[in-house]
């Protein structure tokens, strides 16, 4: 989520592994090496903090004269992790404990030191006493059965250091454990666990040491600091200007500069809220919207766990049929291309011709990139220099991650390339990247879409669907892609060919877009030719649409089965799964907005999705990070369970639409009215422009509506 994703099903398989970094799975996942110029922890404070003479010191001190001292070291270390009859291998000690330690004495200051150590059974035992020891044993021996009777967990959880092994706990067993150890800041572990634990964890290995104040300032941070300082400033001025006028002085909006207002909270915010109707609106996009992006952050929230006590009820919880709302959530990916898809085609009749378009080819995808470009830019400005300094916790790791990739490779989200560059800024932004792909392709199809010649229209939709069908099915059957994220047994390298070679590619995921594109023409074709249909056949068709979506949806499972093997099938859902999708979506909107959606047309057009939707970029863009901060600040093991999963959704999702909201007003709408000004030539009256049209779904090219997004990440995913 690292470069992360996650379709179909992918389980967080590394929760209680033994090695941190790998202990979410990400939205979109692979495992990167980087090197990058501002690290989010810098190497040489730790290496500068060691000082074995001040560290002697220090133990000397803890160990003759200070025992309550010396036992706070203690407590906030190493335990031997509780649930490991559910596979939880990990003990986080007390990270918070730890690092608050900080005590003068005499002419030094003793701070503590959080690390996170690797160690075999033979080290965890000396931790405990001779209960303990058989408790370990049984536990080796229960998690070995338990694993086999599931038979849903990747093969090479089985060889995690000879789980297999029904002998006693020895040396050579090789269950491999990750605890924490709580020791003095200037001290190397080797030097300073003889004295404060004993010789039991010297064989460990590190795995990585934290301390307070350990983040460095990059760049970044300074540039995120002035470019949301003048936004503020600016705002502050613009709402006060509009205030001033509109509500003191009670003056006519029209009669205010466009300019001096565009940055006016009240103003925005107003617009934003206020809805009106809009003729030839497809309402019921609105609620496929906002449902589809509800479940994009719900399928993130049980892959963005923090540690996972119960780890084997988790899995076995996601390969199961009951986890199939979640396991399948990477589709609303395709909801979104498909919707994008259908509104370029739908919103240009009216507005354009064939030449109309050509002649404007440069403003159509100028308003399409200026459009997305200010949230695209908050994102990547509050990765690298905000979200990785407002909080802490023991598996910050995997926000710090994100956050050096930003740092590196910050162009390539600018640039929309970020599916081919890696490691990716803003990992779940992938999907936007293929949407401006095809975005930018799309009007090789639109020309001869919006020649008025139905002919040529048809043909040049259909051709080009079964054209990026034939393709993209060859290179799947070439390549013969086995890394679907359902699949319970695959190795990191099959995985990161799987998501480097098919899931980011545009090729592969260009289908839903085009289905989307014939479904718009279709659209507009039924209502120029005022088509109606008797009620028989409206009925077959709601049939086969919920039986195509039900296929797509349940099209994942057979992969769960750790003895499924069939490459072949495996090819033909690389290839058709998607594409099925969209057909049955298609229907479903074509239907709601031709009048034969009934009961379902009233609930996706019901009022309460309107702001939803317009803010689903903004919560798409955001909700991704937010999730990383909320559970990598967790300093206790998380109790898996669906209704707690939920809870944490509605937590985080109110956290998202909040944010999504305020960066809405603040950046977002005054950077479009100011576009409007630049491309619809010249500066208008406030006044023109109706209220909240901005977002709503109307004929209108490059509106929020296109540059809606998934999940999946958004959508950097990864299930």
């Amino acid at each position: 989520m690292d470069e992360r994703s996650v379709e179909c099903g992918r389980q967080r398989l590394d929760a209680g592994d033994t090695e941190p970094r790998d202990s979410l799975v990400l939205i979109d996942a692979t495992v990167i090496e980087r090197d990058p110029a501002h690290p989010a922890f810098d190497p040489n404070i730790y290496e500068e903090a060691l000082d074995p003479e001040l560290c002697a010191k220090q133990l000397e001190y803890l160990a003759l004269n200070d025992t309550l001292l010396r036992m706070t070291f203690l407590e906030a270390g190493p335990r031997i992790p509780r649930g490991i009859l559910q596979f939880n291998l990990l003990d986080l000690g007390n990270y918070r404990q730890c690092l608050g330690i900080n005590r003068e004495v005499d002419d030094m200051v003793i701070d503590g030191k959080y690390c996170l150590v690797r160690t075999g059974s033979p080290g965890l035992a000396s931790l405990g006493d001779t209960i303990e020891l058989e408790n370990i044993n049984k536990a080796a021996e229960n998690l070995k059965d338990k694993i086999n009777s599931f038979q849903r967990i990747r093969q090479d959880l089985l060889a995690l250091g000879g789980i297999e092994s029904k002998k006693s706990i020895r040396t050579d067993l090789g269950l491999h454990f990750t605890v924490a150890v709580c020791i003095p800041k200037p001290c190397s572990l080797r030097q300073a666990l003889p004295i404060l634990i004993g010789s039991g964890l010297l064989e460990s290995e590190e795995i990585y040491c934290r301390f307070k104040n350990d983040k460095p300032w990059a760049p970044g941070v300074y540039v995120a600091i002035v470019v949301f300082s003048l936004i503020g400033l600016v705002t502050i001025l613009s709402t006060s200007y509009d205030i001033w006028n509109t509500i003191i002085w009670k003056r006519d909006p029209k009669s205010l500069n466009t300019i001096y207002q565009s940055f006016s909270v009240y103003t925005n915010a107003r617009r934003l809220i206020t809805y009106k109707p809009v003729r030839g609106a497809l309402e019921c996009v609105d609620g496929v919207r906002a449902l589809s992006m509800a479940w994009v952050v719900i399928g993130h929230t049980f892959i963005t766990l923090p540690p996972v006590l119960n780890n084997l009820d988790y899995f076995e919880w996601g390969m199961s049929f009951r986890a199939i709302w979640i396991t399948a959530a990477p589709l609303a990916v395709d909801t979104f291309f498909t919707l994008s898809g259908l509104l370029i085609v739908y919103t240009s009749f009216g507005k354009l011709s064939n030449m109309k378009l050509l002649n404007n080819l440069h403003l159509f995808y100028l308003n399409r990139i200026l459009r997305m470009f200010p949230l695209l830019v908050t994102a990547i400005l509050l990765q690298v220099g905000v979200f990785h300094y407002i909080h802490d916790g023991p598996y910050w790791h995997t926000q710090a991650s994100m956050t050096e990739e930003c740092r590196v490779n910050w162009w390539s989200t600018l640039l929309y390339v970020q599916n081919y560059v890696h490691p990716m800024c803003i990992p779940h932004s992938w999907y936007l990247a293929i949407d401006m792909q095809l975005h930018i392709l799309s009007p090789l199809i639109l020309f001869w879409v919006l020649s008025g010649k139905k002919i040529l229209a048809w043909s040049a939709l259909i051709g080009a669907l079964l054209l990026s069908l034939t393709a993209s099915s060859i290179y799947n059957f070439l390549n013969n892609f086995t890394g679907t994220s359902a699949r319970p047994v695959l190795s990191l390298e099959e995985t990161d060919r799987y998501f480097r070679n098919y899931y980011f590619n545009t090729l592969t995921r260009c289908s839903p877009f085009l289905v989307g594109m014939c479904f718009g023409y279709l659209i507009h074709f039924w209502r120029e030719n005022n088509i109606r249909l008797p009620r028989v056949i409206n009925c077959i068709l709601w049939v086969v649409s919920i039986a195509v979506l039900w296929l797509a949806l349940y099209a994942c499972e057979p992969f769960k089965n750790i003895e499924f093997d069939k490459q072949i099938y495996d090819n033909f859902v690389n290839s058709f799964m998607r594409p099925m999708w969209a057909l049955g979506l298609g229907w479903l909107i074509l239907a709601c907005a031709e009048g034969y959606g009934g009961p379902i047309n009233w609930f996706l057009s019901l009022r309460m999705w309107k702001l939803p939707s317009r803010l689903s970029y903004g919560i798409y863009l955001f909700h991704f990070p937010i999730q990383y901060v909320i559970s990598g600040a967790m300093s206790q093991h998380f109790f898996f369970s669906v209704l707690n999963c939920i809870y944490n959704f509605c937590g985080q999702f109110v956290i998202a639409f909040t944010v999504s909201f305020i960066f809405t007003v603040l950046i977002d709408s005054p950077f479009s009215t100011i576009v409007k000004i630049l491309l619809g030539g010249g500066i208008k009256k406030s006044g023109s422009e109706q209220p909240g049209d901005k977002m709503n779904t109307q004929r209108t090219v490059g509106t929020n509506q296109e540059k809606s997004e998934p999940i999946e990440d958004r959508s950097r995913v990864a299930t």
